[in-house]
């Protein structure tokens, strides 16, 4: 039987990819959208993966969506929050409203999916949890306290609770990317781009399956000594 693995935010970007390279390794993935009704439903024809839509950032959303995911195809064993938005703005123009949207769809979506999961996990003596964080999480960037306290932030909820799951064989690692060649990233004016690619040692943009290689690696049933640990994926550009 197929490991159940859930892909929050895995419609687009970086998250289809992850989706895309589970079922490729034999996963049986369900990937989560927020909003985009056209771009799910086109991922989900072309690929066959199945989708389901809920807010991450909406505990009670995420529990109907669980209880859904458990009741069509089984418990979840694997997990990959890759959920998340930005409100980008200096201090001076933030507002709490933008504070308050980027970590709770951030970081409070690893919290309200890894609540309603770890407990099945542990009955199960089986699990893999890979948080997506990101460079800007380790290095900071200006005018994205928000999405850096975040991103930040889920590498330390990612060591603590490897702490709390390593005896039951739940593993739980974060992946930090660094610029990927998504629509947000390649939407950056060509000048600017360039000024971000001549940073990146390597020379050029990462691909989201830069980042699906890593997370099937890390959520493999014998990757069980690998926990606690963020590995981050951006060509060189912050060594951390």
């Amino acid at each position: 039987m197929a490991r159940i693995a859930l892909v929050t935010g895995g419609t687009r970007g970086i998250g289809a990819a992850i989706s895309v390279a589970l079922k490729a390794a034999g996963r049986m993935v369900v990937a989560s959208y927020a909003g985009n009704e056209a771009a799910a439903e086109a991922f989900k024809d072309e690929t066959g993966i199945p989708t389901i839509k809920f807010d991450a950032g909406d505990f009670e959303a995420c529990k109907a969506a669980t209880a859904t995911i458990a009741a069509q195809y089984g418990p979840i064993e694997i997990l990959v929050n890759n959920a998340g938005i930005s409100r980008d703005s200096t201090m001076a123009r933030m507002t709490r409203d933008m504070w308050d949207a980027v970590l709770d769809t951030n970081l409070g979506s690893c919290f309200n999916m890894c609540k309603l999961t770890f407990d099945g996990m542990r009955a199960a003596k089986f699990g893999r949890v890979v948080n997506i964080g990101s460079i800007n999480g380790q290095a900071g960037q200006y005018g994205q306290v928000n999405y850096a306290a975040a991103k930040s932030g889920i590498h330390g909820f990612t060591k603590a609770l490897a702490q709390e799951g390593a005896r039951y064989n739940i593993t739980v690692n974060a992946i930090a990317p660094g610029y990927v060649d998504t629509d947000m990233v390649r939407a950056v004016p060509e000048d600017v781009l360039a000024k971000i690619v001549a940073r990146i040692p390597v020379g050029r943009l990462g691909h989201a399956e830069d980042i699906a290689r890593g997370v099937v690696f890390l959520t493999a049933d014998d990757a069980d000594f690998v926990t606690g640990s963020t590995l981050s994926i951006n060509g060189g550009q912050h060594m951390y």
